[in-house]
């Protein structure tokens, strides 16, 4: 009978231990911030948030600096009316984009919309691009400058034409 009381209280100290380092471990979450929960860059490229309207993983392929570059990432308008996106470099104009209310964009890339301008950086640096939507205003964001090193690239890259 001895045996059989010391066994149940070595199982409720075991099962008490247990739910407390479950309670320690759960409060964990309530201090640090979920990362996972907020938006973030995934990949290569950078994102941008105008009110409604998100630009994702925004970035520029181009084989040297001066040379033709296509812009590539998303749109996303998460409103209820169509935005028209403009998006500039510099000085130099890139483009306009309508996004329809609850849609996304694709930019660049095999299926999206061509974007093409001549970029003022060089592959491995950044240029400076404005996405501005009128509702939501304008944003500046350095962009990354990629060329055809990266296999998933080689085929997006613009070629210069010959003169």
């Amino acid at each position: 009978m001895i045996r059989a009381r010391s066994s149940l209280r070595h199982r409720l100290a075991a099962a008490g231990v247990v739910a407390l380092a479950g309670l320690a471990l759960s409060g964990c979450s309530a201090t640090n911030e979920i990362t996972t929960a907020k938006a973030y860059s995934a990949s290569d490229g950078v994102r941008a948030e105008l009110g409604d309207v998100t630009a994702e993983n925004l970035i520029v392929l181009a084989s040297a600096e001066g040379a033709p570059g296509a812009l590539q990432g998303a749109l996303t308008n998460r409103g209820t009316d169509a935005v028209t996106v403009t998006l500039t470099s510099g000085t130099v104009a890139v483009g306009t984009v309508k996004v329809d209310a609850a849609s996304t964009v694709l930019l660049g890339g095999d299926t999206g919309k061509a974007l093409t301008f001549t970029t003022a950086n060089a592959p491995g640096g950044v240029t400076p691009l404005t996405v501005e939507t009128g509702p939501g205003g304008s944003l500046t964001v350095s962009v990354p400058v990629l060329d055809s090193t990266l296999p998933e690239y080689a085929t997006l890259v613009p070629t210069p034409k010959a003169s």
